[in-house]
This record gives C-alpha cells, sequence and structure tokens, in this order.
C-alpha cells in the first residue's frame, strides 16, 4: 500500500486484516476469508474484481505450521490442516486469480508463492510443513508454464528466518538435524517486503522464477 498498490486483504484474522489495512485504509479492501474454504475464496474474489476491477498480482501468503514431531506422532488431523492452508488455499487463490487475470483486459498479471526455506530443506519434525512447501515448488513451475498463453507470470519467494512474532523463539534456541538446539540469526521482515516488492513490479515481460532472501548466517548452506 505504501508503495502505491491497492490491495485485498484476505485471511481468517479481521482484526489483525484492519490492523494492516490501517496503513493506507482508503487503499484496502479487508476481506475475511478462510483460505481452504472454495466458497470462502470464490466470494473473495469477487469481492476484487467488483472493488478493483482487475487484478495485478496474488501473493500467496497463506501458511501454518504443526507440532514438530517425528512422522509416526503426528495425527492425520494436524498434517490436512497443514495440507489444506499451505498447499489447498494456495491452490484455491491461484485458481480464481488464474481465471480473472485469463479473462480480464488487458489480460494478465502475476503469481507469487511463498515457498520458504522449508521448500529446498526441512527442519527436523516437519513433515507436514516442509511437503506442502516442497508442493508449492511444483504449484509455481506448472503456473510459470501454463501462465505464459495468458500473460501470467509465476514466481516463488523463499524466506528464511525473518523477525516476526513467529520466529522470536530463534533467539532461545531451535532444534538443528544434530539435536542440538543453537539460537539463529534473523533479519528484519522489511527485507522479504522490499524482495516481494521487486518481484512485483517487475514487468510482464520479466521474471524471477525463484528468489531466496534469508539472514546471511542462519544454517541453511552447508552441512548441519
Amino acid at each position: 500500500m505504501q508503495a502505491g498498490w491497492q490491495v485485498a486483504l484476505l485471511g481468517r484474522r479481521e482484526d489483525a486484516l484492519r490492523d494492516t489495512a490501517s496503513v493506507s485504509p482508503e487503499r484496502a479492501l479487508v476481506l475475511p476469508t478462510d483460505v481452504s474454504d472454495e466458497q470462502q475464496v470464490a466470494a473473495a474474489f469477487q469481492a476484487v474484481e467488483a472493488r478493483f476491477g482487475r487484478l495485478d498480482l496474488l501473493f500467496n501468503n497463506a501458511g501454518r505450521g504443526a507440532p514438530a514431531v517425528d512422522i509416526d506422532e503426528l495425527s492425520v488431523d494436524q498434517w490436512r490442516a497443514v495440507v489444506e492452508v499451505n498447499l489447498t488455499g494456495s491452490f484455491l487463490c491461484a485458481r480464481a486469480a488464474f481465471g480473472l487475470m485469463k479473462r480480464q483486459t488487458p489480460r494478465g498479471g502475476r503469481i507469487i508463492n511463498n515457498g520458504s526455506i522449508s521448500a529446498h530443506a526441512p527442519r527436523p519434525g516437519s513433515v507436514a510443513y516442509t511437503s506442502t512447501k516442497h508442493a508449492i515448488t511444483g504449484l509455481t513451475k506448472t503456473l510459470a508454464l501454463d501462465g505464459r498463453a495468458h500473460d501470467i507470470a509465476c514466481g516463488q519467494l523463499d524466506i528464511g528466518n525473518a523477525e516476526t512474532e513467529l520466529t522470536a523463539r530463534f533467539s532461545q534456541g531451535v532444534r538443528q538435524a544434530h539435536g542440538e538446539l543453537a539460537v539463529e540469526p534473523v533479519m528484519d521482515v522489511a527485507h522479504a517486503a522490499s524482495a516481494l516488492l521487486y518481484m512485483a513490479e517487475l514487468p510482464l515481460s520479466a521474471n524471477v522464477p525463484f528468489l531466496t532472501v534469508m539472514a546471511t548466517k542462519m544454517p541453511y548452506i552447508g552441512r548441519g
């Protein structure tokens, strides 16, 4: 919004959406939505089209995790909850966006999926989250291929250790591959936002298929 975009905000927590929208209320459309629900997603994208007339960018950012346990200790319900939001939710939003971008005039647009570092390398005990993020890479590649005929570009932003409420525990120690706890460096979340903005503002004749932005010293590249 601060960069001049008009933004539709989808998520389950209306209070959090309105807090984000308060940065620039005149540019924001708040749409409380469970992205794993087909009907709610369809209604949200109809509202986007009614308000803005078109859609130029979808950022698939909704996600959730599960307890950090071995696969045999993860319930099927916990598995399904992660898959429904991280994968099915991304599919439903991409499906709705793709259809709108195909039929609008001028046609086309851009879809950016949030893959995370887990799209490349798992953390211990992350079978559900990591599986969905690897699947997001397949979604990204398929959309990038199928979108060519319709002037729809698709890329993936993989973020590592951005400093948010979700990474607050990193300062206390995170379980590593060898079993020990270690404090992990984090980066300002603004760097993730600027990376997203760079991808979003490219002309449709250019695309970044995959971009990784991460805390420089996080234990990602190398043996762990």
